[in-house]
């Protein structure tokens, strides 16, 4: 095994260290503005519910201009585009907004006493902590809503609860004026981690699909413009590849790959080493065969064979070491020849007869055979020197 001096780990210490400060301070961190946005498929996001609208016939329009251009007609910034008029849906409408923590302005109050639906995802201004735990299940008309918050909303005579359990209410509705603002107190109400919930979904799909009008969905307010305010916020709404570039972060790649250079410079360029030749290793045939044979042999519980085998060749053993030849003896001639040599006959004989019944016999059986195998081993070796001294 390669061995690295101090100096090159150290290098190298170096080297690691820059790489992961250049990350953590270079590297371009993301924002949670496309946080909740139908173009997401992140788990936050909200793609797969636009996906399940799409499929379901109820298909919703995004919003890519500012908020103010739909609640106010005659603000700036709805006459502030290139032609001077920004395109806006026909009234009534419904309009869903998922955010963190949204609230209801006056502008969008006043353009909701007109006649149209708002439906705020995240509203948790007149929201309280409770003994709710942060995630539970919460019975509906369509089944199970997973809610990932502990906060409920305190009811009160102006509201009206759409979803609600022991610990307050989720979500809720207000009629203002024409109109009707509904709440839902969790941001992730429809995310895509909860596709599993199908609940989730149909509520929001409901919510946005009752009132009977267009459903439009914002999302300016996750980051997406479309072209004509693009135009008026001076920024191309196709990018040539050089503008592209610019953008991704190259800049931390060539930055790493200069202090990588400059620390091998540093240290003169040396190698970490001779190579060391690696040598393959020698293949013992015999013991890669018995291997082989013995797991063959226990995965098809052939004790009998090991026994028979096993047992065959310790009893030639033992006629070698008494000097009864090499011709198999019977299992009584044999006991008694060991008994005159003055050994015990029953680990012989416990030996020699269990092998020779020819039956399979459980692993704690075979463990306690091969220990009286090797209890009776072990007197040979005493007995053959004593054996020898008697006939010299």
């Amino acid at each position: 095994m390669m061995r690295l001096s101090r100096r090159q780990i150290a290098i190298l210490a170096i080297a690691l260290g820059t790489i992961i400060l250049l990350t953590v301070l270079i590297a371009p961190s993301g924002s949670e503005q496309q946080s909740a946005s139908t173009y997401s498929r992140a788990p936050d996001g909200y793609g797969a519910w636009y996906a399940y609208m799409q499929e379901k016939g109820n298909p919703v329009k995004r919003w890519q201009q500012p908020a103010d251009a739909l609640f106010q007609p005659d603000s700036e910034a709805a006459n502030d585009s290139p032609n001077g008029k920004i395109a806006r849906p026909k009234k009534p409408i419904t309009f869903l907004r998922i955010d963190k923590d949204i609230e209801l302005s006056a502008d969008s109050e006043a353009w909701v006493k007109q006649g149209n639906v708002l439906v705020l995802v995240g509203a948790i201004a007149d929201a309280f902590v409770t003994q709710a735990p942060f995630t539970s299940d919460v019975a509906s008309p369509s089944g199970i809503v997973r809610i990932a918050t502990s906060r409920r909303y305190r009811q009160s005579s102006k509201s009206a609860p759409l979803l609600q359990d022991s610990f307050g209410t989720v979500v809720w509705q207000k009629t203002l004026g024409k109109g009707r603002l509904i709440s839902v107190i969790t941001t992730y109400l429809a995310a895509n981690a909860y596709q599993d919930f199908r609940a989730n979904y149909e509520l929001l799909a409901k919510l946005v699909t009752e009132p009977g009008y267009p459903i439009w969905v914002d999302e300016y307010l996750h980051g997406y413009k479309d072209s004509s305010t693009d135009a008026k916020d001076g920024t191309a709404s196709e990018e040539d590849l050089l503008s592209y570039l610019s953008k991704t972060p190259l800049s931390l790649l060539a930055v790493q790959a200069i202090a990588f250079l400059l620390l091998l410079i540093w240290g003169q360029n040396r190698r970490l080493g001779l190579p060391e030749q690696v040598e393959a290793p020698t293949v013992n045939n015999s013991e890669a065969y018995i291997q082989a044979l013995a797991g063959v042999l226990h995965k098809a519980g052939g004790s009998e064979f090991v026994l028979e085998t096993l047992g065959k060749a310790e009893q030639l053993n033992i006629q070698k070491a008494l000097g009864l030849g090499t011709s198999p003896l019977p299992v009584d001639d044999l006991i008694a020849a060991w008994s005159q040599h003055g050994q015990p006959a029953d680990p012989l004989q416990t030996l020699l007869r269990t092998a020779a019944r020819h039956r399979r016999v459980s692993e704690t059986e075979l463990s306690q055979w091969l220990e009286t195998m090797n209890a009776v081993r072990s007197q040979l070796p005493r007995m053959t020197d004593r054996e020898l001294k008697m006939r010299n």
